[in-house]
């Protein structure tokens, strides 16, 4: 049986996750939050993988804290790019391949086509640097390592733009949101859903398993602004907040955003055969999950 570490079991895709393992039942998982896994301290990490003989490590913890990064640049770092590199280490160890998430934050240039793996990364903010610097740190301890950047990522669990979204719309009849900031949202139940699909084709073989390494992007397909994203939102729910487009300058940030990080996605898509459905059908299932508890 294929023995599957899920590491940040707390976090958004980590609860995706969960909640599709069931559907898997080649795979053993093994869910750990920040509770029951220091990732941070090697000595942790080196026997959850002794004692479970691990075969993957989906990697779901990070530090995510955007702006409050600015001011914590050491415990940051220490989440991302240590803990990442410890991760990844243990992998190489134990012949496991190593499944982590990024950011599309790392992009942050004048390039306004949907970005490819192979354009120039600029990260502005210290979020973002030690994203990339993760990434980098994981590569580098010669493990098999699949890095698949992401955006705008919303579920039904957790504290994210969807549910503020459902809350202050209920509170406020108005809310000012930045409208010259594009990207595409990604439901982590979609993304959940691809990375097992990802790591079943691997196993029965129909997909090499070789290919589970590089840089790999995924979101839904689409795109938006946030205010696009808030009004989506609030039409699905028959909810009359008005929406007010306002630029970044308006609404200032301790961490900076990138103005444009659509991401291109035709790489995995093609390299695994995946279907990704548009962006308005995730926020649809999710806002249905949320109704339906």
């Amino acid at each position: 049986m294929i023995q599957i570490l899920v590491t940040g079991a707390s976090g958004q895709i980590g609860q995706e996750l969960q909640y599709l393992a069931p559907q898997f039942p080649p795979f053993q998982f093994h869910f750990v939050n920040k509770n029951t896994l220091d990732i941070t301290d090697k000595t942790q990490i080196d026997s959850v993988f002794r004692m479970k003989k691990i075969d993957y490590c989906i990697n779901c913890a990070a530090y995510t804290a955007v702006d409050k990064a600015e001011q914590e640049a050491a415990q940051a770092y220490q989440i991302n790019v240590k803990g990442v590199s410890y991760l990844a280490e243990a992998c190489y160890k134990n012949n496991a391949i190593f499944i982590h998430f990024s950011s599309d934050y790392v992009y942050h240039n004048a390039i306004n086509t949907p970005l490819r793996e192979s354009d120039p990364t600029t990260p502005k903010s210290v979020y973002a640097q030690t994203k990339l610097q993760g990434e980098e740190a994981a590569s580098d301890t010669g493990a098999q390592v699949m890095v698949i950047r992401t955006s705008w990522v919303y579920s039904g669990f957790g504290h994210n733009f969807v549910k503020t979204m459902l809350r202050l719309g209920q509170e406020r009849p108005e809310l000012r949101v930045v409208y010259d900031q594009i990207g595409t949202p990604t439901y982590a139940r979609d993304l959940a859903q691809a990375v097992l699909d990802i790591i079943a084709k691997a196993h029965i073989g129909t997909v090499d398993r070789a290919l589970l390494s590089g840089i790999y992007h995924y979101s839904n397909e689409g795109v938006c602004s946030w205010y696009d994203f808030a009004l989506a939102i609030f039409e699905m729910c028959g909810i009359s907040c008005h929406v007010q487009p306002i630029e970044t300058k308006d609404y200032p940030m301790p961490a900076a955003r990138p103005p444009y990080s659509v991401l291109n996605k035709s790489k995995i898509r093609e390299t695994f055969g995946l279907q990704i459905s548009h962006w308005r059908a995730g926020l649809q299932h999710c806002l249905q999950q949320l109704h339906n508890r």
